[in-house]
């Protein structure tokens, strides 16, 4: 729990200020609407509770929890960017980097909204 949350607390640091992201309003608005600590405690608990860890996810889920930032694939794309950095700075090992990049990979279709293009 310890390593994920070390690993968890540096990716949000560069998720709340990646401008990628924060070029979505809706996403930069709820960067300074809800706290990062807060953040850091879900993402932290969810991770945990995916890779097997004691711990309980209490958040909502993930469409319910970001359906309405309106998130799209090239959004997500830099999320798992801002994510390779972290797990490199920390030099995750390659099978525990699998498994995390797995995790957080299997959120996408909950998170990401199919743009008006790519649903015609």
């Amino acid at each position: 729990m310890y390593n994920i949350a070390v690993v968890v607390n540096d990716l949000i640091d560069r998720v709340m200020v990646d401008s990628r992201l924060n070029a979505n309003p809706r996403v930069d608005e709820a960067h300074h609407r809800v706290s990062a600590q807060g953040f850091k405690f879900l993402a932290t608990e969810m991770v945990c509770w995916a890779s097997g860890e004691p711990q309980r996810y209490s958040g909502r889920s993930m469409g319910d929890a970001h359906r309405h930032l309106m998130i799209t694939s090239d959004e997500f794309g830099s999320l798992m960017d801002d994510f390779q950095q972290t797990l490199d700075k920390f030099a995750v090992p390659q099978p525990e980097q699998e498994e995390l990049k797995a995790i957080v990979e299997s959120t996408r279709e909950s998170i990401v909204i199919a743009s008006l293009e790519e649903a015609k």
